[in-house]
């Protein structure tokens, strides 16, 4: 049974599992190199059983634990090659990584594509899994959904999307300066509660029957704040919880929850 298992997800650190019970992929490692191993212990996983690391962009809340999974074991590394470029110069390593936008990967029963995001980091993706029969994806770090993530994402059956901020809840904000409010709220910042409801209701109506809201400012918002937008919004287009779709919200850090499909 296939399965997306957040490792952790906010604004301090971001890893997804993707996969069944002691075989899988990872997007991202956001999280120490501990805390990955006692989190995919949780679901009977080992990073033994990691079959490739798959990175949205070099940002420190996602790659975090790179260098030690690098150091410690032999898995291979995808991403864009802006990214790429970035992480051969901080974490230097031999014929690890690979370009994933040239090509798909295909192996082990997975098929991994990447699709453009909208972000202040070198060339952000984000990523799309196919497994045995089930279809999952990662959408975070974006100001904007793109022509590619909309493309990619309609009919997924699992999506992992961010829902970053509220945004009275960032204007108001005082320790937060103009201009990094301005960055949030840009085109190249993060998705907001709003736009995020707006394309949730999008990939329900398209097919979707999994969302999980990811990437939530721990500053900036709260999970029953996010929760309830997505929801409202959803409901005002004929759309119910646990009857036409499931919500969810990404843990800060995983308690083992996962969603099964």
């Amino acid at each position: 049974m296939a399965r997306i298992y957040p490792i952790c997800s906010s604004s301090g650190g971001n890893c997804t599992f993707i996969g069944t019970r002691g075989n899988g992929i990872l997007v991202d490692v956001g999280c120490s190199h501990k805390m990955l191993k006692s989190s995919l212990e949780l679901i009977d996983t080992n990073i033994s059983g990691i079959e490739a690391i798959f990175i949205t962009h070099e940002h420190i809340d996602h790659i975090k634990g790179l260098e030690q999974i690098i150091k410690h074991t032999k898995i291979p590394v995808f991403s864009s090659a802006g990214t790429i470029s970035y992480l051969k110069n901080k974490i230097p390593t031999e014929n690890r990584y690979y370009d994933i936008t040239r090509e798909k990967y295909v192996s082990a029963g997975f098929e991994v594509s990447s699709f453009r995001t909208s972000h202040d980091a070198a060339e952000s993706v984000g990523y799309k899994v196919r497994y045995h029969g089930s279809s999952f994806a990662v959408c975070t770090d974006t100001g904007v959904i793109t022509n590619e993530a909309r493309a990619a994402l309609r009919g997924c059956e699992t999506v992992l999307l961010e829902s970053n901020y509220d945004v009275e809840m960032l204007r108001k904000n005082p320790k937060y300066h103009a201009d990094l409010k301005r960055r949030i709220l840009s085109d190249r910042g993060h998705l907001s509660n709003n736009d995020c409801a707006e394309f949730a209701a999008e990939l329900v109506r398209s097919g979707t029957a999994h969302i999980v809201l990811g990437h939530l400012s721990r500053e900036n918002n709260t999970p029953d704040t996010a929760y309830s937008c997505t929801r409202d919004r959803l409901k005002t287009q004929g759309l119910e919880t646990e009857r036409d779709y499931t919500l969810n919200i990404a843990p800060v850090n995983t308690q083992g929850e996962y969603i099964s499909v």
